[in-house]
């Protein structure tokens, strides 16, 4: 492709009056490619399937496109999860005992910069916030999510190792996305694996992406900080 149809391509994918500082899209890419070769080498590749590392690729994307729909939906599909990882962290630190999402921050079997890395999952959601503000909220971004949820959700259910007490490697990736229950050493016993997932497949729109949903639908229906003061045509 010559250099003007390089140009070209890029004048229609990227915004052409940009309400986003170049600064933070360069510093948020910066720490993308610290932490996927990192996350790469400790944790490997299908550690990429989980709801929150998806949602560090659709921000990448929100903001270089400076797009409502790519910043909301990661924002109402991780939002309470991560909101809970905050106070079982913050548990963990104190010395007590929440739900045991975090222990793994305290576990030396993985390094520890690696575990430094994974504080995204402190400031990512609350980044979020600050994008949709600036953005806009997009109202498709509850089916967006919702499909790639199921999408993401099938494959680790039929593809990814279930709960275990012999991984691979020490720091394998099992049960990603809790498709077979809230333990990492064996599945939940309450419900016939398929029928768990089931409920699984309706629960996380029900009960976590849809409130989401609704919350950043009214917080951010009349207000948008764009240098024109309007929201995207789809609100």
């Amino acid at each position: 492709m010559s250099q003007d149809g390089t140009k070209g391509l890029l004048d229609r994918v990227l915004p052409a009056h940009p309400r986003l500082p170049l600064w933070l899209k360069l510093a948020y890419t910066g720490f993308l490619a610290i932490l996927v070769p990192v996350y790469w080498r400790d944790y490997g590749p299908t550690n990429f399937l989980y709801f929150c590392d998806v949602a560090l690729f659709f921000t990448l994307a929100a903001l270089w496109l400076e797009s409502p729909l790519l910043a909301s939906a990661p924002l109402i599909g991780i939002f309470l999860p991560q909101m809970l990882w905050v106070a079982d962290f913050f548990a963990e630190l104190a010395g007590g005992h929440l739900t045991g999402l975090t222990r793994y921050m305290f576990d030396d079997k993985y390094p520890l910069f690696t575990r430094t890395l994974s504080f995204f999952h402190c400031w990512l959601p609350f980044f979020l916030v600050g994008l949709v503000w600036r953005l806009g909220y997009d109202r498709r971004a509850f089916a967006l999510w919702t499909v790639c949820a199921w999408v993401l959700m099938g494959v680790c259910y039929v593809a990814m190792p279930p709960p275990t007490t012999t991984p691979l490697w020490d720091t394998q990736p099992i049960n990603i996305n809790y498709v077979h229950g809230f333990s990492s050493r064996e599945p939940q016993q309450w419900l016939p694996a398929d029928w768990y997932f089931a409920l699984l497949i309706v629960a996380n729109p029900l009960f976590i992406f849809w409130p989401s949903h609704l919350l950043f639908g009214w917080l951010f229906t009349k207000t948008a900080a764009s240098p024109s003061g309007a929201w995207a045509a789809s609100m």
